[in-house]
């Protein structure tokens, strides 16, 4: 382990023998000077891991060596030291970007405290975190091994989540490869739970659980029937991580009444999934009812441009007959419109939102090398949807909204995945593009490598043709044709993509907000 260095500026250095001898016994490097100038010199060559400043020295006083410190070295933790109790000279301190201060005369413990406070924290917690994830990592192995309900893979996702975001910041990277592991593994059995009950859930099935077509009726319309005013909000693409990380700054103005994750009908794709919620049907039912309002794979254009005509007739159908107000956010200026005009959403009984910036950054992922580049893996992607969350219009609409006391609703259609084991498919020119599903008459596969379905119509999902098949990629799996096979791979490899089944892509995090009282 890389020792630790100090350095200590004091114009009374001699009389803080004893501390320095105290730290060194601590296996503490550390290094001593008598003003401003020799320190900033000492920081500049020696690069310390903790500066110790004191406030009264002759030449550069404390504050004045701390911000030439800073100007150059601004993460370096610097903890002030000086007699003063003084609030005017604590605040200037503080507002300097201290990490520390201390009150002569200072004691050893008081000073290992504070070291271990701003250098071995994060050493610390790594420590404590892989501590609990190790106990944790047996039961999370029989969870997986054993689920046998959707409720149960519900549980193992939000607790394999849990330790993803607990272990991202963790300085062992070893536990960070094993929990990867951990997800893979949880995908490979998630996927035999998918091939063995899909199928019979739509036979009537009561213990199915809740699916893309049933969430506005099961979980929106009743709440519209208690005369509530709701904003539906979906984010197109968006993960349950994704989800846990943007919500610190959601609970700033909203509290978490209740969280579920429903599941993702298949293909988990905008034009399937989506449509089924605003339909309320799957899209074969979609298709039979509504053929003007359907796009079959191969039409050109967008596969969802009949969102608020479907939301529509579902309404009706329904006996819902509110004054809804339906708007698709697709860049800021769209989005600062909106937030601007707070009366067009709250006067009306449903207000339905689609934001389509996840959706987009997954699609750049796989077509810029910068956005690569920024959202390498799992954490970062988080960290950049956090980071687009907290600059967006919706940050400020959902403020506003608190403010006006209305009760809001976040989900999505359908997440993602990355992949990064390229299989091999063929098809005809009329088999669908996307790299987690195929549908196509003539499709080549190996039946082992796929969830295969030969007859769309038992899970009610329509087809082009007469003899069409779906299939879909399961856990990291991606398809490729075997035309320019090596290029396609390594192109599409390591990218987020959806459309197929796993864990990340069909359990779709769906929360009920209701605002802060203030």
């Amino acid at each position: 382990m890389k020792q630790i260095t100090i350095l200590w500026a004091d114009d009374e250095i001699d009389l803080l023998k004893p501390n320095i001898i105290f730290l060194e016994s601590k296996g503490y490097k550390v290094l001593t000077s008598t003003n401003g100038q020799d320190a900033i010199e000492l920081v500049q060559s020696h690069r310390p891991d903790l500066v110790f400043l004191d406030e009264y020295m002759p030449g550069l006083s404390g504050l004045e060596t701390l911000e030439i410190i800073k100007s150059s070295f601004p993460s370096l933790p610097v903890v002030m030291i000086t007699k003063s109790e003084e609030e005017d000279i604590m605040e200037e301190a503080i507002g300097s970007k201290i990490s520390d201060y201390l009150i002569k005369p200072v004691h050893p413990k008081q000073i290992l405290l504070s070291i271990k406070k701003n250098i071995d924290t994060r050493r610390l917690v790594t420590q404590k975190i892989t501590s609990s994830y190790q106990v944790e990592f047996g039961n999370l192995t029989m969870a997986i091994n054993t689920a046998a309900s959707f409720e149960d893979w519900v549980d193992v996702y939000r607790r394999l989540v849990y330790w993803d975001m607990e272990l991202e910041n963790s300085v062992d990277t070893g536990m960070n490869e094993v929990i990867a592991q951990q997800k893979h593994e949880a995908n490979n059995e998630f996927a035999k739970f998918i091939k063995s009950n899909y199928s019979d859930w739509f036979k009537d099935n009561p213990d199915r659980p809740l699916l893309s077509h049933n969430i506005l009726p099961q979980r929106i319309f009743p709440l519209l029937k208690q005369s509530e005013k709701v904003v539906f909000i979906m984010i197109d693409n968006l993960r349950y991580d994704q989800l846990k990380s943007i919500l610190p700054d959601i609970r700033e103005y909203y509290q978490v009444e209740r969280e579920e994750l429903y599941c993702s009908i298949l293909p988990t794709v905008t034009q399937f999934a989506r449509n089924a919620v605003f339909g309320g049907l799957m899209p074969q039912d979609i298709e039979k009812l509504y053929p003007q309002l359907w796009s079959d794979e191969d039409d050109e254009g967008s596969k969802n441009l009949n969102e608020k005509e479907l939301l529509v007739k579902q309404l009706k159908r329904t006996g819902n007959d509110p004054n809804i107000f339906y708007e698709k956010v697709v860049n800021r200026k769209s989005g600062k419109k909106l937030s601007e005009n707070i009366s067009s959403v709250i006067n009306n009984t449903l207000t339905v939102l689609v934001y389509n910036f996840v959706d987009m950054l997954s699609h750049a992922r796989t077509e810029m090398d910068v956005i690569k580049e920024l959202a390498s893996d799992d954490a970062a992607y988080r960290s950049l949807t956090r980071s687009w969350f907290r600059h967006s219009y919706l940050l400020d609409l959902l403020k506003e909204l608190s403010d006006k006391d209305v009760k809001v609703v976040i989900t999505s259609d359908h997440g993602s995945v990355k992949v990064d084991n390229p299989i091999k498919v063929i098809g005809d020119r009329h088999t669908t593009t996307n790299l987690r599903y195929k549908q196509g008459k003539n499709l080549n596969y190996n039946p082992r490598q796929v969830f295969e379905i030969q007859i769309p119509s038992s899970i009610h999902l329509p087809r082009t043709n007469v003899s069409s098949t779906y299939i879909f990629a399961t856990g990291g799996d991606f398809f490729v044709y075997p035309n320019n096979y090596n290029y396609y791979a390594n192109y599409y490899n390591n990218t987020f993509q959806h459309g197929g089944v796993s864990l990340e892509e069909m359990l779709v995090p769906c929360i009920f907000l209701e605002p802060l009282k203030r």
